[in-house]
């Protein structure tokens, strides 16, 4: 992540923040009928993280706070999978 100059003579820099909101809701239903619903929000703050390790980051966040894994189902993915050995080849 690069910083930004936007004008030399005032000296205003305008850093460049990565963050990811992950959102979700747990509604409560009384017995009286009553519903109550809790908002949940959860912010990753991206800044200090290498690019490189952005889109792995964001699959750990959604397979642990919305139960779905996205590894290997995205075409543009950076994510490989390790290569695979045959049994013999276990000291390499």
């Amino acid at each position: 992540m690069n910083d930004y100059q936007i004008n030399n003579i005032t000296g205003i820099d305008v850093k460049i923040t990565q963050s990811a909101a992950l959102k979700n809701s747990i509604t409560l239903t009384t017995e009286e009928g009553k519903t109550f619903i809790l908002e949940i929000d959860i912010i990753a703050n991206f800044d200090g993280i290498p690019e490189q390790y952005h889109e792995v980051f964001l699959n750990m966040l959604t397979s642990k706070y919305y139960s779905k894994v996205s590894f290997g189902h995205n075409p543009f993915s950076q994510c490989t999978p390790p290569k695979k050995k045959r049994w013999y080849q276990f000291w390499k």
